[in-house]
């Protein structure tokens, strides 16, 4: 027994011995057979020689030899057969490195030279500036996320990237559209004002305003430029020099709208420029003389410790619910814990509402002329002679209007008495189809005013002429028979044809042709059907008229287009300082001047709101704020809003340059 199990265990080690030598000689599959079942199967090698053997494949797990006809067929079935548990095991294959990279991967960024990238980069730029936003914008994550969703592909470019290059080319682009656009126009009024930032930095801004070819008013900011010398007539007329150098208006005819401060009518002289001086500026003071009439004063001083109580007290403020004022002063709820508050007697609210009264005109007169889209500088002379009339003092007036009128009417005489202001102003409102009748002037004067308008259209009509043909001479005047008043020979110029000779004199008073008439004739023509012609109602808009009725006067429209262009008012100025406000913000205080420049003065129609007392939206905002906080429709809230706002605007105009008196 002992002797049976010796000869087992050696024939054990034998076949042991014998499978290990088997094993051996298995040689991997070449590298061609890739599939991942020759990883369970080799080859033997031929004897005597390197090749392998591959007519039978070799089991590595029982050495079975397999029938190899060249598939894996035969190779699964026996790992299927005999050896299943090999099926769930199959050893990780590392893939093969790409020699390039996929279609997706390519694909998956934009170029930033490609024509998709550069209109995204640059409507990205038109989105910082139209929006007043900062150039960190392209840095926070809502903003990327939403260029995210919009195009995966895009990749935001750097903050410097806006700043440098983005930004500096739109604002030549559009620079170069407003030369463009400047060239066409022979007159070209601006207008000029200047502001301090809350970083204490000094700017001026300088707007254009002209008539397209359509009869539209444009209106363009040119610059918004920092300024570090003191504002001196003679400082303010270098840069409007530079200005007209940079913008190309030397060979054009400027007209300067600037406030009644006497540094901007010292540059208008300086530079000879033709002025006008703001006439909502011209209402703010006479506003302001009406203002301090000692009366109205006091009743002012207690409407505004009322309207401060209510903005400081959240008690009263929620107790102001009530239409009626008086009574939520007097409540108990609102008077406890308060030791001193101002009420008004019928008498005060009688006479705030009377001083409303009087000076709903000038508000009225501002809203009216601060407006762009319709011509302005027509309105003056009859809104001037307009509110001169409503400030006369009547019998029926308390003493406190009768001062308050009397004031404001003073002032307003005193203003556009030169007769350079008065010519430009009553010509502008003769060309104008609403105001030709001229009702606010005397007969002589409206004589003389159609009169000028006649030879300043003639003197143009001149020009033109000879800037089209400059060697031709300008025709001499006419006669009714067709010869030239100027000609000696006229009367013994003999006839050149038998037919004048037989009828000349039965045919003689046939009517001059337009073509032999002098400019003067036609001019005089013009103006004279123009007046015959029915005025145009208020409601309706002056250069939709010119636009219809250019080809009937042609030489009163080319003159028209001179002057109905120019803006009443500079507020078109002042509104860029709210707008240029919300980009140099406490949080932006450090953005440097030439940033906030070219991010200024690319957008080339600017929203404008306007600053001063007597502005057409800061008026009609504080109305509307009194309202809402104080929730009164009586006039209180128009007077201490008014009076508030008086006294807001007068240390802006002290501290920016003098005040005009």
């Amino acid at each position: 027994m002992e002797r049976r199990m010796q000869l087992r265990t050696g024939a054990f080690a034998v076949m042991a011995e014998l499978s290990s030598e088997l094993a051996l000689q298995i040689k991997d599959p070449p590298k061609t057979l890739k599939a991942d079942i020759w990883s369970r199967f080799g080859f033997y090698q031929q004897s005597g020689r390197h090749d392998l053997d591959m007519s039978y494949a070799v089991c590595k797990t029982c050495h079975s030899k397999i029938k190899y006809v060249g598939n894996t067929t035969n190779l699964r079935n026996h790992v299927s057969r005999f050896h299943p548990e090999l099926l769930t095991i199959t050893p990780a294959v590392e893939p093969p490195s790409p020699a390039q990279p996929k279609i997706n991967a390519a694909l998956s960024i934009i170029p930033p030279n490609s024509e998709k990238g550069k209109k995204i980069t640059q409507a990205v730029g038109a989105f910082i500036a139209k929006d007043l936003r900062p150039y960190s914008v392209v840095e926070n994550p809502g903003f990327k996320h939403m260029l995210k969703t919009l195009e995966p592909r895009y990749k935001v470019p750097a903050r410097s990237h806006f700043a440098e290059q983005v930004i500096p080319a739109l604002y030549d682009e559009t620079k170069a559209k407003i030369l463009t656009s400047m060239s066409k126009a022979n007159l070209v009024a601006i207008t000029c004002d200047s502001w301090t930032s809350v970083a204490t930095e000094s700017y001026i801004t300088v707007t254009a305003h002209y008539m397209s070819e359509d009869w539209q008013i444009i209106s363009l900011v040119l610059q918004t430029r920092a300024v570090y010398e003191s504002h001196t007539g003679a400082h303010l007329a270098e840069l409007l020099s530079d200005v007209v150098s940079e913008w190309q208006l030397s060979d054009k005819d400027i007209v300067l709208v600037t406030d009644n401060a006497s540094n901007m009518i010292l540059a208008a002289q300086i530079r000879k420029f033709k002025h006008v001086r703001c006439f909502a500026h011209t209402l703010n003071l006479a506003s302001q003389r009406g203002l301090r009439v000692a009366s109205l004063t006091r009743l002012l001083g207690r409407i505004r410790r009322i309207s401060i109580f209510f903005h400081r007290s959240t008690t009263a403020s929620h107790c102001l619910k009530q239409p009626a004022i008086c009574a939520t002063l007097l409540s108990p709820e609102v008077r406890k814990g308060e030791s001193d508050i101002c009420t008004l007697n019928e008498t005060d609210v009688s006479n705030a509402e009377d001083a409303v009264s009087a000076l709903k005109a000038m508000k009225d007169a501002t809203t009216l002329i601060s407006e762009e889209s319709n011509p302005t500088i027509s309105l003056i002379a009859p809104l001037k002679a307009q509110l001169l009339q409503n400030m006369t003092s009547s019998i029926s007036d308390s003493p406190m209007i009768h001062d308050i009128k009397n004031a404001v009417r003073t002032d307003l005489m005193n203003r556009y008495s030169s007769e350079a202001e008065k010519k430009m102003l009553c010509t502008a409102s003769a060309l104008d189809p609403r105001f030709k009748g001229l009702p606010f002037l005397t007969e002589k004067e409206r004589s003389d005013v159609y009169r000028e308008v006649t030879e300043e259209a003639t003197c143009l009509e001149q020009e033109c002429i000879l800037a089209m043909h400059p060697k031709v001479p300008v025709q001499p005047e006419v006669q009714k028979d067709g010869t030239s008043a100027d000609d000696p020979s006229a009367a013994k110029r003999k006839p050149t044809s038998l037919l004048v000779s037989l009828l000349g004199q039965s045919f003689n008073d046939v009517e001059v042709s337009e073509e032999s008439k002098t400019p003067y004739v036609r001019a005089e023509e013009e103006m004279d059907n123009h007046l015959k012609t029915s005025s145009l109602p208020l409601s309706e808009d002056p250069l939709n008229w010119w636009r219809v009725h250019k080809v009937t006067f042609p030489l009163l429209a080319r003159l028209s287009k001179r002057y109905l262009c120019i803006p009443g008012t500079s507020v078109s100025a002042e509104r860029v300082f709210s707008t240029a406000g919300d980009v140099i913000t406490a949080k932006r205080s450090t953005l440097k001047p030439q940033h906030h420049t070219a991010e200024e003065n690319v957008r080339v129609r600017q929203p404008m709101c306007a600053l001063g007392s007597l502005s057409a939206r800061s008026v009609s905002d504080s109305c509307s704020l009194g309202c809402r906080d104080l929730n009164m429709h009586t006039a209180l809230s128009f007077l201490v809003l008014l009076s508030c706002a008086a006294d807001q605007v007068r240390p802006r105009f002290q501290l920016s340059h003098q005040a005009g008196t």
